[in-house]
């Protein structure tokens, strides 16, 4: 059958092309969000992928199969992303009337976007070869792909190709026209990389998504910071709490720096609603500034990463994020005396 749809699609047929890229579509835009760091890229960078085998699907040799012939050319594809060197610059704090604290360093990485849950389903339970280290979940989290976008861009896709995927060295060393003993020293090199980088702390235990713990942790916190109160917002945090705002390059981390910056966030009476959603398999919430006519503008989306301790760390992104995830850039005026939640 799937010579068949080959050679229909070589013919010109796009329904049997689509009937032999379509089921590797979600895990293949996936793979360019690993790679990238960035939901939008990664979709350009699939559309460039398929764009490419379909125009060069007569030369496809059938030596490997259809889905690490398009992990080749999306690997390519994200690779020379990477090397054109023009991702976005960081930015600089613009938040009227709102002068931020101190911050406790500057980030390494300020080019990273959410992957929004919905577009999970299918894409993470693909199966991995015999080789591979981490769980999908794993693999799709935010403290792992924010430390991927720190590794150089080779030592990156053989990483993922290798202890992501769990692709054969050989396999991935045809991938990126190189040796088995060029792909064994960059994976050498990209897990020590790796390990310098992630975030402390990230491989404690987390509640599994929709438990009861979690549920507990995520109404405490939407309470507490739709009602500023800092005090029941502080206590949910670890002890070594993390949060960063890319593309803005500030981190804080600690307690009570942390509680520093909402209570700076807080001041002048500004309040928010949230809106939850999902996103790279952690609870997320959209996050809408109350005004004084009644409606809410959305400033940005939060990403929680959650320990059975609390709250690890707090991932803010811009609002240019929520249509990705559905939900809307503002929030219509709460008729009086009607909740909206």
């Amino acid at each position: 059958m799937r010579a068949d749809l080959i050679s229909r699609a070589r013919a010109g047929d796009g329904e049997a092309f689509r009937a032999l890229t379509e089921p590797h579509r979600r895990e293949l835009q996936v793979h360019c969000y690993r790679m990238l760091g960035s939901f939008q890229d990664a979709e350009d960078a699939l559309q460039d992928t398929l764009l490419a085998a379909w125009r060069g699907l007569g030369g496809f040799d059938g030596r490997a199969s259809i889905r690490t012939w398009l992990y080749r050319i999306a690997t390519n594809r994200c690779l020379s992303v990477l090397r054109a060197a023009s991702r976005r610059p960081a930015k600089a704090w613009d938040v009227p009337g709102v002068e931020p604290p101190e911050p406790t360093r500057l980030g390494e990485v300020v080019w990273l976007e959410p992957y929004p849950d919905a577009l999970l389903e299918g894409a993470i339970t693909v199966p991995l070869g015999p080789e591979a280290r981490y769980e999908q979940t794993e693999s799709i989290s935010l403290a792992f792909v924010t430390a991927l976008q720190a590794l150089p861009p080779r030592q990156l896709a053989v990483l993922i190709l290798r202890d992501v995927l769990g692709f054969p060295a050989n396999e991935v060393a045809g991938m990126l026209d190189t040796t088995v003993d060029s792909v064994k020293s960059a994976l050498k090199r990209a897990r020590a990389g790796l390990q310098r980088r992630r975030l402390p702390g990230t491989d404690r235990e987390s509640p599994s998504a929709g438990s009861s713990a979690e549920e507990t942790i995520v109404a405490k916190f939407v309470s507490a910071y739709e009602s500023a109160d800092i005090d029941a917002l502080v206590a949910l945090l670890t002890d070594d709490v993390f949060v960063s705002m890319p593309p803005l390059p500030l981190e804080y981390e600690g307690r009570a720096v942390v509680a520093g910056f909402f209570t700076t966030l807080f001041g002048a009476g500004r309040r928010f609603d949230l809106v939850p959603t999902r996103a790279n398999g952690q609870p997320a919430f959209g996050a809408y500034l109350r005004t004084p006519n009644g409606v809410s503008h959305g400033t940005g989306l939060y990403v929680l990463t959650l320990t059975r301790d609390g709250i690890r760390a707090m991932t803010r992104f811009e609002n240019t994020v929520l249509p990705s995830f559905g939900l809307p850039r503002s929030l219509p005026s709460r008729e009086p005396g009607v909740s909206d939640r």
